[in-house]
């Protein structure tokens, strides 16, 4: 497994984590061109070399043109989508917007909607974030341990005023990260730093147990008296991964519980609208019955442990409950990524989960599905099901295949046959009686070998086992699994050809 670690002994910030990429490895000149393709003018990357106290590093420089404006989270959505990179690594620069985005609604009261960037929104922090996230996709990194970090002290000014270091925004998000106490009075770890590392990172600590194979240095702007002003990336393979089996990742959340019974439906359903924009990881209703047998609404918020309290302050304001339940729950998850999937109706996206087992499962995104459904007028299960199938139609051979794209065993195709040609001997007993176009089979199949089920111990092909004998080339309707028998005058004469695959039915189309 390719890992990194974080040596954050003199802070971090945007710009020092997309250096130290480069300078590890990380192509320039692909992420030039991928930075050129989000639509924000012209900007260009350079890196040059230079010492801090002594040490080499990459000091990365942004040439942007001059802006005054102030973005919100969609906007810099709309940024990254019309960019031309991987999806991983969209999905990646997303993710860092809205951790900052959560941080800055807590700490202003209001909705991360509503946030408006100012320093994080300027072109030269989407630069560092998109950059990081590409480099990062681009090193093929899958997980992340970093050292205690340092923040500084002192006083800063942002576009709210001056503030204490750290900043509220960075504070926020280091929540649950080990601080390392320092008295240098400057800002070390940026808001930038601060999502960066927070969503990249599993675990704070030593360097874990590996084998370093590159090293880069990411410089930052100034100089500080008793350390090099630098942040030390070290990648290389891990050892632990050499004799543990792979785990699911883990994570804590937060369970938010209240009794409704007092207010219409419609106001639930805007307090569930509110709980889902503010960040909610799940939002549910059950019906229950409460006191004096009045019918009432559990409603159920599934969150993380740093957003319980903006939800549960929507909650008191949107439901007029008198009280909250809350509980911590750890919980398993699989890993995860979201793809784009070209079809016939342009690109779709997607997830794609890693099972126990080692395979992916891949889900189509329902609000592409159900846009491309309405414009077209299409059945939602025909557009999901092409999805599909497109999403496999680009894996290589060895990819894991969907039941639904397997052939059955030839035994039961055989079975299947036996059945056939008894059910058309039994409806078209003599020549006379045989419609035209209809012939049996050439050769009636042997009857499948008995053999033994190494679970049952019983004989397969016996009594003992159940086929699709109404399986016949001829039926008009779908048959479901293990039907009961018919007798065979029950079977329908259609008015198209025989197929010559018994075991593949014709599909329908819209």
């Amino acid at each position: 497994m390719q890992i990194a670690y974080f040596d954050c002994f003199s802070g971090i910030s945007g710009d020092m984590t997309l250096a130290a990429l480069i300078d590890a490895g990380a192509d320039l000149a692909a992420i030039q061109t991928a930075i050129a393709s989000m639509d924000l003018g012209a900007v260009r990357l350079s890196v040059t070399n230079t010492q801090r106290n002594g040490f080499r590093g990459k000091l990365l420089a942004i040439e942007q043109p001059r802006e005054h404006a102030h973005r919100y989270l969609r906007d810099i959505h709309t940024h990254i989508r019309r960019g031309r990179f991987s999806a991983q690594a969209k999905d990646l620069a997303m993710r860092f917007f809205e951790r900052i985005a959560r941080a800055e609604a807590k700490v202003h009261g209001t909705t991360m909607d509503r946030v408006q960037f100012h320093e994080v929104g300027a072109i030269d922090s989407i630069v560092d974030m998109v950059g990081v996230a590409i480099a990062w996709d681009m090193l093929g990194i899958e997980k992340a341990y970093a050292s205690a970090v340092p923040t500084g002290s002192g006083l800063i000014r942002i576009a709210h005023g001056t503030v204490s270091v750290p900043a509220p925004a960075t504070a926020e998000l280091l929540m649950g990260v080990p601080i390392a106490p320092t008295q240098i009075q400057m800002e070390m770890t940026t808001p930038t730093g601060a999502a960066i590392l927070t969503e990249l990172v599993s675990d704070f600590g030593p360097m874990p147990s590996m084998q370093v194979g590159r090293i880069g240095y990411g410089a930052g702007n100034k100089n500080i008296p008793d350390r090099p002003n630098l942040l030390r990336l070290l990648i290389g393979n891990s050892l632990s991964s050499i004799t543990k089996p792979a785990q699911h990742d883990s994570d804590q959340v937060v369970v938010l519980e209240c009794n409704l019974d007092d207010i219409p439906g419609e106001q639930i359903g805007f307090a569930i609208e509110c709980l889902w924009k503010a960040g909610a990881l799940d939002v549910f209703t059950s019906s229950i019955q409460m006191k004096k047998n009045r019918p009432g609404t559990l409603l159920t918020v599934l969150a993380k442990p740093e957003d319980r309290q903006s939800l549960e302050a929507i909650l008191f304001q949107h439901t007029g409950t008198l009280g909250i339940r809350y509980r911590r729950q750890a919980r398993t998850v699989l890993p995860r990524t979201t793809v784009e999937v070209p079809t016939p109706w342009g690109l779709v996206l997607g997830k794609v989960s890693k099972l126990p087992s080692g395979e992916e499962d891949f889900s189509p995104e329902y609000e592409d599905c159900a846009r491309i459904a309405k414009t077209f007028g299409l059945r939602l299960t025909d557009v999901t099901q092409k999805v599909h199938e497109c999403y496999l139609a680009d894996l290589p051979p060895t990819t894991h295949i969907s039941a639904s794209n397997q052939k059955a065993s030839p035994r039961v195709e055989s079975v299947n046959a036996v059945f056939m040609q008894a059910a058309f001997e039994d409806e078209f007993g003599t020549e006379s009686m045989k419609p035209k176009g209809f012939e049996p089979p050439a050769q009636s199949p042997e009857p499948p070998q008995q053999e033994k089920n190494s679970e049952t111990g019983l004989e397969s092909g016996g009594p003992n086992e159940f086929y699709r004998w109404d399986s016949s080339p001829w039926s008009v309707e779908r048959i479901a699994p293990l039907p009961p028998p018919k007798i065979p005058n029950e079977f329908p004469i259609p008015d198209h050809p025989v197929h010559d695959d018994p075991m593949q039915h014709p599909r329908d189309t819209p």
